[in-house]
């Protein structure tokens, strides 16, 4: 009761992302001491590589056939009090490796040298890009004077008022939020849409964040080139990464079980509408545990208009009985 009563008195705000240090206060990660005694080990389901310090501590993950890392380094909070009241510290900084994972590559020139690079980087990860587009984020322009980041909508309002209508239109790319024509490596080329300036759909959200601010390679659709396709149902019947939670079937008794296998970076994809028939419909990135102990996501949704962990048209937890959680099939990790 005293809880509530006490998030009732608080002023609601925008999203705010905060850095508030090492959690344990300990020498960071990258300490001559701690490199001359890490070790490395071998896991199942999914096969992957962990790097653990002196003190035995995880210090990074990297998984088989992924090209996403995650690294443990100065705790970040993340929080979006104005559409809910979850607040998820983590130390995990994920990031993209030049090259997918494999057993030993721990001993390649590339991975040694993109680690002594990035292992004590505070320079913006997957989480703090993704951050950089949900409500209240400042803008931000490159040196020509592009927008590349900021408030980002979902799509333009539906006007034709059919009944059953989505209340904002899908469709919206990475290349619509920047208002530049982009040219893919299969020759085709994305032409922005004036109405859809600024706007990001789910699935357009995941290109921005992992393909124009990361630089993962991007199809320009779910047929042409190779790469991240364009939509959550392209994404999460490819071939890249390693699928975490493998796709079995779009039914309620599909739902995947070991959400446990899940780790910060992840994208997960969901089942939302019964039009879209065999389609998987949404995707997201985990983002952690919250401080009350679930599982949560952000993805970019109609419902709040943009890229959220907010609760607006259903909790952003993953574990649960929620409308997401319930409607989750697989997990890739890329």
């Amino acid at each position: 009761y005293l809880t509530l009563e006490l998030r009732k008195q608080e002023a609601p705000g925008v999203t705010e992302v905060r850095n508030v240090g090492v959690l344990d206060g300990g020498k960071s990660s990258g300490s001559a001491d701690d490199k001359a005694e890490a070790t490395w080990s071998r896991l199942e389901n999914p096969a992957r590589s962990v790097l653990r310090g002196s003190d035995g501590q995880i210090k990074a993950v990297f998984t088989d056939g992924a090209r996403l890392a995650t690294l443990t380094g100065p705790a970040r909070t993340f929080t979006e009090p104005a559409s809910t009241s979850s607040k998820v510290s983590t130390t995990d900084w994920v990031r993209l490796m030049p090259e997918p994972w494999k057993k030993g590559a721990e001993k390649e020139k590339w991975f040694t040298d993109w680690h002594a690079e990035y292992a004590d980087s505070k320079e913006d990860d997957l989480f703090a890009i993704a951050f950089q587009y949900v409500a209240g984020a400042p803008q931000k322009k490159d040196e020509q004077g592009v927008a590349y980041a900021g408030d980002a909508n979902f799509g333009p309002l539906n006007t034709t008022g059919a009944e059953g209508g989505d209340l904002r239109l899908e469709q919206s790319d990475f290349y619509d939020y920047l208002g530049l024509p982009y040219p893919f490596r299969d020759g085709q080329t994305g032409t922005p849409e004036s109405m859809r300036a600024k706007s990001l759909d789910c699935s357009g959200f995941i290109r921005m964040v992992l393909g124009y601010r990361t630089r993962y390679p991007l199809m320009s659709s779910d047929a042409s080139g190779d790469g991240l396709p364009r939509t959550a149902n392209g994404m999460a019947r490819s071939d890249e990464g390693a699928d975490v939670l493998p796709l079995t079937g779009v039914g309620p008794d599909d739902r995947p079980s070991a959400i446990d296998q899940l780790q910060p970076g992840d994208l997960v994809f969901f089942k939302l509408d019964a039009r879209t028939k065999e389609r998987l419909d949404h995707v997201g990135i985990v983002l952690g545990y919250d401080t009350e102990g679930h599982l949560i996501f952000i993805s970019s949704r109609e419902e709040i208009n943009g890229p959220t962990i907010g609760d607006v048209g259903g909790v952003s937890r993953l574990d649960g009985n929620g409308y997401y959680a319930k409607t989750l099939r697989s997990a890739k990790r890329l």
